[in-house]
């Protein structure tokens, strides 16, 4: 039989907090995480996205800091700006009724109004190459923190943040929780995971029933340098919800979106070199539905959590499984189906057709007419076989 927040141990007071939002059981990461998290151990959790480990490591967060601790005292280190305001929002919902004060860092934003606020908060929510920044300004002191949360881990190893999160944690007491959530927790991660942490107990939770992704469909499209705006224009067209557009650049972002334009399409860019402000009105305009086109690179849609992006179209391949899966991963939320469209001109047939096959999709690459990079091999040595006769 499951167990309820109160006899997981959350306080009554944050209890209330929680069914004033209508969250009123646990999800199995929760159930898992907070008994252990809530009496001061080590955690590592290994649970991917949209699996509610959020509320797993902000509730013991919530219940384990007081007004009277140093200042800041809890720590959650995030690898993307949008994850970053998310996490805090989660946690801005809870702390009232404990008397917090929550912060984010992350760049993109004014230094040191942001440092001031880094300062005066219980909790800070921050990417690492900002809050290593304020740190070494000693703009913010690190020296109390007791709670330390790796949200996304793997994340942040993919996007070479490692240098970043060991300099920090080197700032940190030893003497301190530390909970660590990941996707996987093998390889580099798992080896991240064993330096950061004390005894730790480990779990691991897929995602709930009510949370599972929809089906996915896989679809591998030819174009040519010539067609493939056009070929865009009318994939976008025929969406009847939000379609998110993967480019490999933040030029590229750009570019696609004043040629949408020149087509009547209404498209907004997220990339890195956009202000934090422009982000998030750029992703606003988008969530809400008034622009049904986000154009963006792999960096900016790192922890996009929306669940009414129907379409995902790679108008540039992702040259890696991870980034695939990733990009997909975007469609097809809580339990609603996608369309997962991939571009394809020539030359990147070959590339393409590896991701493809190692994810079990060569079949419909293949359905698409295109060539797997063996048969092309193959048919490119046969004609050379002919020609010499």
């Amino acid at each position: 039989m499951q167990q309820s927040f109160r006899e997981l141990g959350v306080s009554p007071t944050i209890v209330e907090a929680l069914a004033a939002r209508s969250i009123h059981d646990p999800f199995r990461i929760q159930a898992l995480v907070l008994p252990d998290a809530l009496a001061g151990l080590d955690v590592l959790a290994k649970s991917p996205t949209g699996s509610g480990k959020t509320l797993a490591f902000a509730l013991p967060i919530v219940e384990r800091t007081t007004t009277a601790d140093a200042r800041p005292s809890a720590l959650v280190l995030v690898p993307t700006r949008e994850l970053a305001a998310q996490v805090s929002a989660e946690l801005e919902s809870l702390v009232p009724a404990k008397g917090l004060k929550v912060a984010a860092v992350y760049g993109g934003v004014p230094l040191n109004a942001q440092a001031k606020r880094a300062k005066n908060a219980h909790v800070l929510v921050a990417t690492p190459g900002r809050l290593q920044d304020l740190a070494e300004r000693r703009l913010v002191d690190l020296s109390n923190i007791r709670i330390l949360v790796l949200d996304e881990a793997d994340r942040m190893l993919d996007m070479g943040f490692q240098p970043q999160v060991d300099r920090i944690v080197h700032r940190l007491p030893r003497n301190r929780q530390t909970m660590f959530f990941s996707a996987t927790l093998d390889g580099p991660v798992g080896e991240l995971a064993r330096n950061y942490t004390n005894s730790p107990s480990r779990f691991e939770a897929a995602l709930a029933e009510e949370q599972e992704p929809g089906e996915i469909e896989h679809r591998f499209v030819p174009v040519t340098a010539d067609t493939k705006v056009e070929t865009l224009v009318k994939h976008i067209n025929s969406s009847d919800g939000l379609t998110l557009v993967f480019v490999r650049t933040k030029r590229g972002a750009d570019k696609l979106v004043q040629k949408l334009a020149r087509h009547d399409v209404r498209a907004v860019a997220m990339h890195g070199d956009m202000s934090q402000g422009a982000r998030e009105r750029a992703l606003a305009r988008f969530e809400s539905g008034e622009v049904t086109t986000l154009v963006a690179t792999d960096v900016a849609a790192r922890g996009l959590d929306l669940d009414d992006v129907t379409h995902v179209i790679n108008f540039d391949p992702p040259g890696e499984d991870k980034d695939y899966v990733h990009r997909t991963g975007r469609t097809g939320r809580a339990g609603r189906s996608g369309k997962a469209i991939t571009f394809v001109l020539p030359e990147q047939q070959a590339e393409t057709s590896h991701v493809a096959r190692r994810l079990g999709h060569r079949a419909q690459f293949e359905e698409a007419g295109l060539q797997t990079a063996r048969a092309k091999l193959m048919y490119t040595s046969r004609r050379g076989r002919r020609s010499k006769w």
